[in-house]
């Protein structure tokens, strides 16, 4: 059997497989001040808020046919080339900051999400070549978007022209299927204990970021590779030498991947997908941590959609699902995400998770999305989601873009848009987002009216905001909330209207007067699921 050269960095368009030469040095780049920049500042004090997209369902083309009149496989996809202006153009009206892409690596199905990688140094050629990737790059540095890639170096699959069994034996993964095999996934374990297949990963995670100017890395599954025995049973999985089910040869990889890919590349960002309370996931290698610059906050997703997902009345007796992430926002960098593992497998998608029926969901979701906007940490958002995409994520056909020309669907996506680039306005949403100094509690503790109410603080002190979110369908004409300082709140998003001009804001005086625990206090009239966001 012929085999794909390893670290060839083009291929053959599916079905055919074979590796084709490629100079990746070619290409002129055009993102020097980019790239300049984003080595000078700290991705941690900044605003990131991510769109994460499937390149092969973000929009396609109608097909195009043959002479006998049959569609052509893969003539509904757009190029990078092509598809980089509209991309760029939707995230910059939104207001996200970046864009993250399910793998591009080269895989072997059209219908297919990108984890099964084939090719592990060549972008697809679905969507063009070598050439065509670096212009979407640059394209979109040129906007002023950063790109994050996901990267699979848990598993491969067995593919025969793949890393499988390479020489005949395995090569690239453990010889014991005990720590070679992914039971679950049908897939290959990469061997962390040779030198040789470290150099291999290091070395490619060192390629997108250094050949493609890649932004950031987000490391998929880390927890299945850090655990031995993750998705196995008794007897299927190999204690390490100590007797334990940690994968000490995957430790030591991470410590290494980190060192080197943020040493040599200022800015870069390499994220971690991990769902365990694993500690010390984003401190220094130093200081005995993996050293990935941020964690998805996969406890927060779960336990925010449990509470999203129930009916009003019983969301009194599940507060604490909202409050717990507050207890321990500080012990990671975090990202807050709603992923598109969430909208897919029957779990439904976001807009058909919330309660109730037509305007209900809908505005479910916009005091969701708040609720999310004012938690501190990082945000990543699913393609879809945001303007209520009322399917599943389906790999294999487009977003039903439509759907943003309808009322509701046009208002939660401008109502979204407005949250976003609130986002980015107001440094007290991003810079002390792991500092207990940047998230006070008005009020955690009001269950019986599902209501909260907090603050988050920027370091000067001048620009900080108060958040209130009504869960219920219940209205509060007579709320009041109390707040730490006498003077003016002036209004800066609420549910109903979205986001008020600067002279149209309306402003609140507090008056002396204990409440929630603060010395002063207004009052504020609540619609149903309102949402309201002050400044002081």
């Amino acid at each position: 059997m012929l085999k794909a050269d390893p670290y060839g960095t083009y291929t053959e368009l599916r079905p055919h497989n074979a590796s084709v030469v490629w100079d990746v040095n070619g290409y002129s780049w055009q993102d020097q001040k980019w790239m300049e920049t984003r080595a000078s500042v700290n991705a941690k004090d900044k605003p990131m808020s991510i769109y994460e997209v499937h390149l092969g369902s973000w929009i396609r083309k109608a097909f195009a046919v043959d002479e006998d009149g049959e569609e052509i496989a893969g003539s509904e996809f757009y190029n990078y080339r092509e598809i980089a202006p509209k991309l760029a153009d939707y995230v910059k009206d939104m207001g996200y900051t970046h864009v993250e892409l399910l793998p591009v690596m080269e895989h072997p199905l059209d219908a297919s999400w990108g984890y099964q990688v084939t090719g592990y140094y060549a972008p697809t050629s679905r969507f063009g070549t070598p050439a065509d990737f670096q212009y979407f790059m640059d394209y979109m540095h040129g906007q002023g978007i950063g790109v994050i890639l996901d990267w699979v170096p848990a598993h491969f699959p067995k593919d025969a022209h793949g890393l499988a069994d390479f020489d005949g034996q395995p090569l690239f993964e453990y010889a014991d299927p005990r720590k070679g095999e992914h039971p679950d996934w049908g897939t290959k374990v990469f061997d962390y204990g040779k030198n040789e297949v470290k150099d291999f990963l290091i070395s490619n995670a060192l390629y997108w970021v250094e050949q493609y100017h890649v932004d950031g890395l987000r490391v998929d599954a880390v927890a299945s590779m850090l655990y031995l025995d993750y998705g196995r049973q008794e007897g299927q999985w190999v204690p390490n030498k100590d007797g334990g089910n940690q994968n000490l040869e995957a430790i030591e990889f991470f410590k290494h991947l980190n060192t080197v890919v943020q040493g040599r590349n200022h800015g870069a960002l390499v994220i971690a997908e991990e769902s365990t309370a694993w500690p010390k996931v984003t401190t220094h290698p130093e200081q005995d941590g993996l050293g990935f610059t941020f964690k998805w906050n996969m406890g927060w997703m779960h336990d925010f959609l449990e509470y999203m997902k129930l009916d009003p009345y019983f969301r009194k007796y599940n507060h604490h699902r909202m409050t717990f992430g507050l207890t321990y926002f500080t012990s990671e960098n975090y990202i807050l995400v709603l992923s598109h593992d969430e909208v897919v497998h029957l779990k439904c998608s976001m807009i058909n998770k919330m309660p109730g029926l037509g305007e209900d969901k809908f505005a479910n979701l916009k005091a969701g999305y708040t609720f999310m906007m004012g938690h501190p940490g990082k945000k990543l958002l699913f393609m879809g989601q945001d303007f209520g995409q009322l399917h599943e994520w389906d790999e294999k056909v487009s977003l039903d873009w439509y759907l943003a020309d309808q009322d509701d669907h046009k208002d939660l996506q401008d109502y979204v848009k407005d949250l976003l680039h609130l986002y980015k306005k107001y440094p007290a949403l991003y810079r002390q987002d792991n500092d207990w100094n940047g998230f006070q509690w008005i009020n955690a503790n009001d269950a019986d009216r599902s209501i909260f109410s907090f603050l988050r603080r920027d370091e000067t002190g001048k620009k900080n905001l108060l958040f209130i979110i009504n869960f219920t369908p219940v209205e509060r004409p007579d709320y009041r909330v109390g707040v730490p300082k006498r003077g003016k709140y002036t209004l800066l998003l609420d549910s109903t209207h979205g986001a008020y001009k600067a002279s149209e804001a309306p402003g609140f005086s507090s008056a002396k007067g204990e409440c929630d625990g603060q010395p002063y206090s207004f009052s504020y009239p609540l619609p149903p699921y309102g949402t309201a966001i002050f400044r002081f």
